[in-house]
């Protein structure tokens, strides 16, 4: 029967034990360290010490469900503790020595978030990378930019592609700056202001692969800032998606046609046969929707005061949650990119089909002709409302149409007649054209498609770069952890046990 009031155990207790999947791995690993470096520093009798990794070794084998992990005994510690204690005796109590629970499951946290924030960096760097090769793939498919909604200059969608990849890469950039700061040691920090018996603060970061340690103790406690920040890069990665989870679910409304989901991205209705819902693009919108309530509701438990417990029990599950669904926003837009059907002749069609180029038409009258912008620009704006009137489209537009809309004008301004040039007889097709308007973009970061094309490699060659790098950092974890665990298993048995059964057994 437990000596806790039921009302603790089921408001307090089962909450944070809820949390024990995305930490047993963890703890398993973090316990062992702590034991190897006290056994270094001979605070630990040897028999003591192999007694107490044998133990550690059976928590690996032991599935999270089957551990005993049971808010009726405590939180997650608790029951680690009366687990081993029933196994090994007095001898579990040797994992005290210099070190609070705290610090053992903030270790846990770190080794867990580390390896989520590689994964999220991952999957960026895959996302960036299908949409460069689908804007290398577009880099000539012309359809007209929009803004709010309305057309406004012809352009492609391979350029519109790498407006989402920019930003992620820049996520990407910034996840590995979180990286830097979740992989650094809380170890050895003691009670508060360090611990003579576990020595040199080094040793465990070593032994458990971070890059360095927190250098004051304290703050090596309680600091959740850097929690806070990579759970807000997440969500600006997967807002990012979401923005272009918007733009295609509108692009593939009946009414744009422009892009098709594949068959696996969507889902049909049960009662209209004809409908073909964008499910995909829904839930990558509303992931971002939930990520955004997780990342406030992560700042408001930061005002706790300084050493509470509230705001790290709490990060303990919701950062991991966070980054898995960041994840799993990511890889599931990575998909949509890769398996989405663009019509081509419908973007084409819509982009000709209205008046994407007045702006270039203005800005070939102030050239050409002299006019300052602004009367160019009310100059076209005229003979555009004229043409809309008219049933005419962009592309129809002549100097003849340009000398009525100056008529029109001078109708509520004499002067404007006088000081306009007759256009009458002019070639304005080329002027006109959305493709002689998008192969001019030739500028840094335009639409041309030359100019596509080489931003569309840099991109792949920065994602490549990232993918890379992170897949080297991660292996660096493993190999850590691993050696962890061969030195324990070592110290018991003399390396009896064959280590597969030892390995990355959990999947929280």
């Amino acid at each position: 029967m437990s000596r806790y009031a039921e009302e603790l155990v089921d408001g307090g207790f089962a909450i944070e034990v809820a949390d024990a999947p995305v930490l047993h791995e963890g703890l398993n690993v973090a316990d062992m360290a702590h034991v190897l470096v006290l056994r270094e520093r001979r605070v630990v009798p040897d028999g003591s010490a192999r007694r107490l990794l044998g133990a550690l070794m059976d928590a690996v084998r032991t599935p999270v469900a089957e551990f005993g992990y049971d808010p009726a005994h405590g939180e997650v510690y608790n029951c680690r503790e009366r687990r081993f204690a029933a196994q090994i005796g007095r001898d579990a109590g040797w994992l005290h020595a210099g070190r609070p629970r705290r610090e053992a499951v903030r270790i846990a946290m770190r080794l867990r978030v580390r390896r989520d924030t590689a994964d999220l960096i991952e999957a960026a760097a895959q996302f960036a990378h299908a949409a460069c090769e689908r804007a290398i793939e577009h880099a000539e498919t012309l359809m007209a930019e929009q803004t709010y909604l309305q057309h406004a200059q012809p352009s492609t969608f391979g350029h519109y592609l790498l407006a989402m990849v920019y930003p992620v890469l820049r996520d990407i950039e910034r996840l590995t700056a979180n990286l830097d700061w979740v992989n650094r040691s809380p170890a050895g920090a003691g009670g508060v202001n360090g611990s003579p018996l576990t020595g040199d603060r080094e040793r465990m970061a070593e032994l458990l692969g971070f890059d360095d340690v927190i250098e004051h103790t304290r703050d090596a406690m309680w600091q959740a800032d850097g929690f806070t920040e990579v759970v807000g890069t997440a969500t600006g990665l997967v807002t990012t998606l979401a923005k272009l989870a918007e733009d295609l679910e509108i692009w593939c409304s009946g009414e744009f046609g422009y892009v098709s989901l594949a068959d696996g991205h969507t889902r049909t209705s049960v009662l209209m046969p004809q409908k073909r819902n964008p499910y995909a693009l829904t839930m990558i919108r509303g992931e971002a929707g939930v990520l955004i309530g997780r990342l406030t509701g992560m700042l408001a438990v930061a005002k706790s005061p300084s050493a509470r417990s509230d705001n790290l029990i709490f990060a303990y599950g919701e950062v991991p949650r966070a980054l898995d669904l960041a994840l799993r926003a990511t890889r599931l837009m990575t998909g949509v990119v890769g398996g989405l059907t663009v019509d081509a002749e419908r973007m084409y069609a819509a982009l000709e089909g209205g008046f994407s180029q007045a702006a270039d038409l203005a800005e070939h009258l102030m050239i050409s002709s002299g006019m300052d912008y602004r009367s160019a620009y009310e100059l076209v704006g005229a003979c555009v409302r004229r043409a809309a009137i008219d049933g005419l489209r962009g592309v129809d537009i002549t100097g003849e149409m340009l000398d009525a809309a100056a008529r029109e004008l001078a109708t509520a301004d004499p002067e404007w007649w006088l000081r306009t040039p007759v256009f009458a007889g002019s070639d304005l097709s080329d002027v006109l054209d959305p493709r002689a308007i998008v192969r001019s973009r030739l500028s840094r970061g335009g639409a041309s498609p030359d100019v596509v094309r080489g931003m569309a490699k840099e991109c792949l060659d920065a994602a490549a770069l990232a993918l890379s790098a992170v897949r080297a950092r991660r292996a660096g974890f493993d190999a850590a952890e691993s050696a962890v665990l061969r030195r324990a298993v070592a110290l018991v048995d003399g390396s009896r046990t064959p280590f597969g059964e030892l390995g990355r057994t959990q999947s929280p």
